[in-house]
């Protein structure tokens, strides 16, 4: 039989032994689930430099100054960046609004008919393969906790998830990852207004620039999902590459215009 050449360290199965304990086991459960992040800042992150550097491209392509390039580019930074937090912290609290209508429901359909709803609870059990005596203790055992009949009730029949991060820090994830990865593609742009650097051709430094941003984010994406770092990374830059193009293009078409 071959060993397989990804089997894990010792290091490893020990640390898996000592987070598995009942005392790990119960602190961690005592300390609720941890909210991921990932999602606002890749999604800040992504547009941010997307918006940004699709600016940087259509004034380039429609022939404009360079400083034309980072008043524009600054107001996007705080105004886009602002409006996509913005949306965020109001989505992310309407899933939490939703949530808490949707528990009060619940709980109001328990007070009132509570035989329907223990049915409800009866057949989802029954479809987890419970049947007899056994599938009668778990519709007794889930019942007999209010709290735990609703959880079930919202997970199981409305497909809603129990815990989502607060809206606040989902907002400010974004609108950091925004202004921090979108300055990318002005960085160029300031240096060299600023006479700090002389940069022979601004738009090309800013592209390869916001290139390596691209696939930074992406690369860095990978290390919470099971996805390889380089194809991560190609993908953002890819999807990225497709927006520059496409404004560059129109700012192309517009130039006669400006």
């Amino acid at each position: 039989m071959n060993t397989s050449s990804t089997e894990p360290s010792d290091n490893f199965l020990k640390k898996l032994r000592d987070d598995h304990t009942p005392d790990a086991i119960r602190a961690r459960l005592e300390d609720g689930p941890r909210h991921s992040y990932l999602k606002d800042f890749v999604y800040g992150a992504i547009d941010g430099a997307v918006t940004t550097f699709a600016i940087v491209s259509g004034v380039a392509g429609a022939g404009l100054s360079s400083g034309v390039v980072i008043v524009l580019g600054i107001a996007n930074l705080i105004g886009d960046g602002f409006s996509m937090a913005a949306s965020n912290y109001l989505g992310t609290r309407a899933e939490n609004q939703l949530r808490e209508k949707a528990r009060r429901i619940e709980e109001e359909h328990i007070e009132l008919y509570p035989e329907g709803e223990r049915e409800e609870i009866r057949q989802i059990v029954s479809q987890k393969g419970f049947a007899g005596d056994d599938l009668d203790r778990a519709v007794e055992i889930i019942t007999s906790d209010r709290h735990q009949w609703v959880d079930m009730m919202m997970r199981e029949e409305l497909g809603l998830s129990l815990e989502s991060p607060p809206a606040w820090k989902a907002a400010l994830t974004t609108f950091i990852a925004f202004v921090v990865v979108g300055a990318v593609p002005l960085c160029v742009f300031i240096l060299d207004a600023a006479e700090i650097f002389e940069i022979p051709s601004l738009y090309l430094v800013s592209t390869m620039m916001t290139g390596v941003a691209f696939f930074a984010v992406g690369a860095f994406k990978s290390r919470f999902v099971d996805e390889k770092w380089y194809i991560a990374g190609f993908e953002t830059l890819f999807v990225g590459g497709l927006a520059a193009g496409l404004a560059y293009f129109v700012g192309l078409l517009l130039k006669d215009f400006v």
